[in-house]
């Protein structure tokens, strides 16, 4: 079995607990989520760049990168105050943040936010049970296209796909919802049921090596200490194809199933999942301070096994987040390593052998 060996602690770590990390999809930065700021830290010294704070009344609960080869970087916050903060990085001082606008509309609690790929729409998602989407039509300046209803609790998360405008959200009511834009107008295309309690995170396949026979895989993880990896039904792609060929406007649901449920391993809540870009491996941390590193096995079709796990990766305290990404380690080589966030404010990174 493969070793996860702790590399270091982002410094200086946060003195109360941290939500999440979330690395820049191209720049060797990550902003992480702890109380009322933000904190940037870079990914090659390993040392605080700055802290964002002003923006909200209530401590944040995630953050996401805006995409794009701008010579700034632009981030979004959510908050529990309700509210939903952009950043922007001063063009004269990275080291330097604005908050450019505050969009408001939701009544409770924001739980997720993030960007489509081509970094024109985002989505947020609350405790008021909506998902929102967002769409940017000026510099600083957003209008609503949809507010999304249709689920029955606390929405958790929200991803975007990586290459297609589709929209996952998970929810309290144990769900994983699919929405799309069809006609001007946003709809649930799916709904993906298996889940037997919360599903708290979600995330895309990457693109990047993944076998274009197989299609479109979203992973999830719930509260039912499970974590589940759900594929369209084979056919769906063709289908879709004839039917936009077609002067009849066919319905535009979509089935999708449940192809794998990875081994057992939590005891408790799994908060968060994540898929590497680089070793189409799978991460995922909870309740129990585990560590646990998943791979497909190639030969055997939707098999996969446990390659790694580590116990207590934050001492007593639960993690509440991870993430793959890269960063310079001891002796200067860059490499993909696992970032976990906890409730003990530290931000650690991990070496997967």
């Amino acid at each position: 079995m493969a070793a996860i060996s702790f590399i270091a602690g982002l410094n200086p770590p946060a003195s109360s607990r941290a939500w999440c990390s979330t690395p820049h999809p191209t720049l060797p930065i990550l902003a992480t989520a702890t109380g009322t700021s933000l904190r940037i830290y870079s990914l090659n010294s390993l040392t605080l760049l700055s802290t964002i704070t002003g923006g909200h009344k209530r401590s944040i609960r995630s953050c996401a990168w805006k995409p794009g080869n701008s010579d700034t970087a632009t981030i979004a916050t959510g908050s529990f105050d309700a509210s939903v903060g952009i950043w922007s990085q001063d063009e004269d001082d990275n080291e330097e943040w604005k908050f450019a606008i505050v969009l408001d509309g939701h009544e409770s609690e924001v739980k997720s936010v993030a960007w489509s790929t081509g970094g024109n729409l985002l989505a947020t998602c609350s405790r008021d049970k909506s998902v929102w989407i967002w769409e940017e039509v000026g510099e600083d300046d957003y209008e609503t296209v949809a507010v999304l209803q249709e689920h029955e609790g606390d929405v958790k998360c929200v991803k975007w796909h990586p290459e297609e405008e589709l929209l996952a959200s998970a929810s309290y009511d144990d769900d994983i919802r699919l929405w799309r834009e069809d006609i001007d107008d946003w709809g649930c295309i799916a709904v993906l049921r298996g889940h037997q309690s919360t599903v708290w995170a979600i995330d895309w396949e990457p693109l990047s090596g993944r076998d274009e026979t197989v299609g479109s895989r979203l992973v999830s993880c719930s509260d039912d200490v499970t974590i589940r990896i759900w594929k369209k039904s084979p056919g769906q792609e063709e289908r879709q194809a004839q039917s936009r060929l077609s002067i009849i406007k066919s319905s535009s649901a979509e089935e999708w199933t449940e192809e794998a449920q990875l081994p057992k391993t939590h005891v408790r809540t799994i908060y968060s999942v994540a898929w590497s870009k680089d070793t189409h491996r799978i991460v995922s941390v909870g309740g129990d301070g585990k560590i646990v590193v998943y791979a497909e096995d190639k030969e055997a079709s939707k098999q996969w096994q446990v390659v790694a796990v580590h116990e207590c990766g934050h001492q007593e305290f639960e993690i509440n987040h991870v993430a793959w990404t890269r960063a310079k380690i001891v002796g200067g080589s860059v490499q993909e390593v696992v970032v976990t966030t906890g409730d003990d404010g530290e931000v650690k990174l991990w070496a997967v052998s």
